[in-house]
């Protein structure tokens, strides 16, 4: 499955090589540095710039199950452009069946493929060598919050693909636009690395992306577990903002698929 590749990948690969408690020297001048020195930089380094987490992989991991939803809700409509190339969407349009159940279907059955590639996901952060560490007052709450912030993402893009696939005709075509889309919106976002070592110009970019809310509420509670007013807070915004986005794609979706799910 090439979706748990990419989890993999970026997870066991990006998450090591790039981790930037590596760039830490050992030695000084030919002088070997204490590694209780070198601890508390690597402590620094985590606590000031990625909000605590105990690794880089623990920080990465919500970013990394992001990609992996926005992947998957960018390609999962060519079944759609298929269906209209081999004439089952047209079958389906010359029948009473109201157009917002043709265009909500495609979105669902996305959004509960995104819920089983987060698990899984997931579930490969923790076995991956010096991976995803929960913090002990990580509990059940907590782990239906890091969910539903993935789930809120994987609906609103899944809205926005959708409705894309539905009023294109060629395969090619979707993968040329998703290309052009999905890119600059990963890299806009503060899934990999935290936004405060962006560029101004950027970092308000990222600030209005919900990869980078999805990501950052998940990540809230992976690395906390229990939190603070201020992170509650924090987490209460982000969710927000992806509840509202989510309405407001899923309304738009529906009215783009409307018109154009018409039989041919």
């Amino acid at each position: 499955m090439p979706s748990v590749f990419t989890a993999t990948f970026y997870l066991a690969l990006f998450g090591s090589s790039f981790n930037p408690t590596n760039l830490i020297p050992t030695q000084l001048n030919g002088v070997q540095i204490p590694s209780l020195m070198i601890q508390l930089m690597k402590s620094a380094i985590f606590g000031q710039a990625f909000g605590g987490a105990s690794t880089y992989i623990t920080y990465l991991t919500a970013g990394v199950i992001c990609l992996v939803l926005v992947f998957n809700m960018a390609f999962g409509g060519i079944d759609l452009v298929e269906d209209r190339q081999n004439g089952f969407l047209n079958t389906l349009l010359t029948n009473p069946i109201p157009r917002a159940a043709i265009y909500f279907s495609g979105v669902l059955q996305n959004v509960i493929k995104a819920a089983f590639l987060a698990a899984l996901a997931f579930a490969i952060a923790f076995i991956i060598p010096n991976g995803l560490k929960l913090p002990s007052s990580f509990g059940v709450v907590d782990l239906l919050g890091v969910f539903s912030a993935f789930i809120l993402l994987a609906f609103a893009l899944s809205c926005v693909f959708t409705a894309l696939a539905l009023s294109l005709r060629r395969i090619d075509s979707l993968v040329a636009v998703v290309n052009f889309l999905t890119l600059p919106l990963i890299f806009t976002s503060s899934a990999l690395f935290p936004s405060s070592s962006f560029p101004g110009w950027l970092k308000a970019i990222a600030q209005v992306n919900p990869i980078s809310k999805a990501s950052e509420a998940a990540r809230l509670l992976i690395v906390n577990g229990n939190l603070s007013a201020s992170q509650f807070s924090t987490f209460r915004s982000d969710m927000l903002y992806l509840i509202v986005l989510a309405i407001v794609l899923a309304d738009l979706g529906t009215l783009a698929a409307i018109r154009v799910l018409r039989a041919e």
